[in-house]
């Protein structure tokens, strides 16, 4: 990753604005996720790993940190950097095997972000972030394309992705993408969001005008009003 020009919180009145404009729906699902428990505890460095908590130990939590992170969101900070999109073929939730490249240079505004369908914290408030943009643009978000790909792909098949894509009534210029763990790890490191496993990933959204401009990136729970304030400038160049 090259040519980071800027890091600093969006929004000026910080965090209770941020939490503010999320909107009912994700507030909603903020409260549901916290007190929510797995019996997985985080295995060795894939980006798909199965997680085992011992039994009988209440301390265990895999997803302590999400939970925590959910019910005190830290700021959302944004970047502009220069990604290099690697040379890997994924797999779209309609089963066709794509060149990542060719999906994201497709003319239009790129929305990006990793997720995986059994996630129960982080995850579901991205997806919905991006229906709640989708449903805010309207007819304007056939304009921009929205990637979502899995960092669970041995897991998270097309069949899997298009019944988690039902879920968030995902559009046709909203697609999900699966693959090899090799492929999935690759495009993680590209966009500098690998974390070892699952259970260790953040949440960050990403977002590009054209082919061949840098990417901003929003580390964080970025919000639909954030998100759209963006992406309208893109759209009415279209």
């Amino acid at each position: 990753m090259t040519g980071q020009t800027s890091n600093s919180p969006t929004g000026p009145r910080g965090l209770c604005a941020a939490l503010a404009s999320i909107g009912a729906p994700i507030l909603a699902l903020l409260v549901l996720a916290a007190p929510a428990r797995a019996n997985d505890a985080p295995a060795s460095d894939s980006a798909a790993q199965h997680e085992h908590a011992a039994p009988g130990d209440a301390s265990a939590d895999p997803h302590a940190h999400h939970h925590h992170m959910l019910e005190a969101p830290p700021p959302v900070i944004r970047s502009t950097i220069s990604y290099s999109v690697p040379d890997v073929t994924l797999v779209r939730a309609d089963g066709e095997r794509v060149k990542l490249a060719h999906e994201l240079d497709d003319g239009r505004p790129v929305l990006l972000d990793f997720i995986y369908t059994t996630c129960t914290t982080i995850c579901p408030v991205l997806s919905q972030t991006f229906a709640e943009v989708q449903k805010r643009l309207g007819s304007d978000a056939a304009k921009i394309k929205m990637i979502s790909i899995s960092i669970d792909p041995e897991e998270d098949t097309p069949a899997r992705l298009l019944d988690y894509s039902k879920r968030f009534h995902a559009g046709a210029q909203w697609q999900f993408y699966t693959g090899t763990v090799q492929a999935s790890i690759a495009t993680q490191r590209a966009f500098d969001a690998y974390r070892g496993d699952k259970m260790s990933h953040a949440p960050a959204t990403f977002f590009r005008g054209a082919p061949g401009q840098p990417w901003v990136r929003l580390d964080g729970f970025a919000t639909p009003d954030a998100l759209v304030s963006e992406l309208r400038p893109m759209v009415a160049q279209k």
